[in-house]
């Protein structure tokens, strides 16, 4: 009997000398997988998805008319210059326009020349010799109405001869009147009203030339910055239009000496963002490769996630506010792509 008992003492001791041992070393093993966990978990302040762009944002180049595409003269990758034409619609009858609007332009700047300046120099020496023309006449008529009169007091003629060569002569004298008016106008300076009108009809047609050389430049796409082609939407002849509720972008370009993240902050972690923490991304194409930045920018309002991370768990209701992450050098990522952000619990620019 008592051997029965050492036994089961014995039996139970080796158990419980198994059980220790196996609990030592479990709690050595979490001990090293707590040492070597990534130091990216341990010196992260705070994670969150984000999404690479350039320093410009991605800037989409659409065209203010609608039409059908001429040429596109730029291709995916492409570098390109502020000002650079992009693409060019079909504007032939833009170009007629400004053509049209040209030569009346000049056509209204020729008319108030003429009125300033006035009649030429032959029709002035015209209408002073019209003047003299008609005051020989006007003498000559009352000379012989002088003559007349005096004939008919005499009684050599009859009175109705001498009224026919009386309205002769007063015929003459308004004819010679006329004519000194006629010169006058001639050889005066022009009316303030009538330079005051060819100035307006000037200026009017200054405008639409104007409006037509506008209208004319919006067929020709430009490069608004320095950049480079992300994206180019459409080709030569295709159709373009120009709406407020469909955008319909011909060409994507952004600025890429400088890239920046988007990050997604979660609404509980706002507090513990500051402009100038030191942070770095990864992204899975790159494995455990840190590209370094900090952070420049934080926004002012929460908003819907701008980034999904597609996991079955993700919540898409949460509110984030938008924190941009300037990279230091990382030629290598993509505008678009998406990665995982760390903002630093040091670095920070605040006291």
């Amino acid at each position: 009997m008592k051997k029965k008992y050492v036994l089961i003492a014995v039996v139970v001791g080796l158990i419980l000398l198994i059980t220790v041992t196996t609990v030592s070393v479990r709690l050595r093993a979490a001990n090293q997988t707590k040492v070597s966990v990534p130091p990216r978990q341990e010196e992260a302040r705070l994670a969150g998805p984000g999404r690479v762009e350039p320093i410009s944002e991605d800037i989409q180049i659409g065209s203010e008319l609608s039409g059908k595409l001429k040429s596109v003269n730029v291709e995916e990758g492409d570098r390109v210059r502020k000002g650079k034409i992009l693409a060019v619609l079909e504007n032939a009858d833009y170009a007629a326009q400004v053509l049209s609007a040209r030569a009346d332009l000049e056509a209204k700047q020729a008319a108030l020349r003429k009125v300033v300046n006035g009649a030429r120099s032959q029709e002035r020496s015209e209408a002073l010799a019209s003047v003299h023309a008609a005051q020989a006449v006007m003498d000559n008529a009352r000379v012989e109405a002088e003559r007349r009169q005096k004939l008919a007091q005499a009684g050599v003629i009859s009175a109705e001869e001498l009224d026919r060569y009386t309205r002769a002569y007063n015929v003459a004298r308004e004819q010679y009147r006329e004519a000194v008016e006629r010169h006058s106008l001639i050889d005066d300076r022009a009316r303030e009203e009538d330079v005051a009108l060819a100035g307006s009809d000037l200026g009017l047609a200054r405008a639409r030339l104007a409006e037509a050389e506008a209208r004319y430049e919006k067929t020709v796409i430009r490069s608004p910055i320095d950049g480079l082609v992300l994206r180019k939407h459409h080709r030569a002849g295709e159709s373009v239009s120009n709406s407020s509720t469909v955008p319909d972008p011909v060409l994507t370009i952004g600025d890429t000496h400088v890239l920046r993240v988007r990050m997604d902050v979660d609404e509980a972690d706002v507090s513990r963002v500051h402009v100038g923490q030191r942070a770095f991304v990864t992204a899975d194409a790159f494995g455990q490769e840190k590209f370094w930045g900090r952070v420049v920018r934080i926004g002012n309002q929460l908003g819907p996630k701008n980034v999904r991370t597609d996991e079955p768990t993700e919540r898409v209701d949460k509110k984030i506010l938008e924190t941009l992450i300037e990279l230091e050098h990382a030629p290598q990522l993509r505008d678009g792509l998406r990665v995982d952000a760390y903002i630093l619990e040091g670095g920070s620019n605040r006291e």
